[in-house]
């Protein structure tokens, strides 16, 4: 399977659900977004180290980190593995100091929090992008209309008026309502 370097876009808040945020993943060699929705612990943890906040005492993903670290492993690498039934499955690739190779398996949110900490890359499997993956198209001379209707019932729209409303919505950056939308457009092939 083909992998694919992602890189963190945006953190942002979950306006269906609340306590959730959505971490928004970019493809780096291409044009597509990976929405994932997160919890408000881990979405604060991935705000912290990006932000390189040196919290009093160490919370439970820097604890991981010393203690990998302590155990002389590397995190190499995290992968977005798995989508089933809209929940994305990770793992981190980690090497022993011998050499051994380790799949360890990790809530995404998690996984994130940790590549995060030790500037490890992120990747996602291609057919994860191609599944749940939102593209943002080149719109240059594209004309569209200004007031593209909103509802929560999106099944109710037309696909053209969906691809519509997905435009707008990636184009303010509502990555929210894009994958609501994304979702429905998937129910659809």
């Amino acid at each position: 399977m083909r992998k694919i370097q992602l890189s963190i876009a945006a953190l942002a808040t979950n306006e269906s659900q609340s306590n959730n945020f959505v971490v928004i993943l970019k493809e780096e060699e291409g044009n597509r977004r990976l929405p994932v929705v997160i919890g408000g612990f881990e979405a604060q943890a991935i705000a912290i180290a990006i932000e390189k906040i040196k919290p009093n005492r160490p919370l439970t993903h820097d604890l991981f980190k010393n203690v990998l670290i302590e155990l002389k492993v590397e995190l190499r690498e995290v992968i977005i593995s798995d989508l089933k039934n809209g929940v994305f499955y990770a793992k981190l690739v980690c090497a022993k100091e011998d050499g051994t190779e380790l799949e360890i398996d990790s809530r995404t949110s998690d996984a994130i929090a940790l590549a995060v900490r030790f500037s490890s890359p992120i990747f996602a499997y291609d057919f994860i992008l191609q599944d749940a993956g939102i593209s943002l198209e080149d719109e240059e001379g594209d004309e569209k209309e200004k007031d593209t209707p909103l509802a929560n019932k999106w099944e109710t729209y037309p696909t053209a008026k969906l691809k519509e409303a997905l435009d707008e919505a990636l184009e303010n950056e509502d990555y929210e309502k894009a994958a609501q939308i994304r979702d429905e457009l998937n129910k659809r092939k």
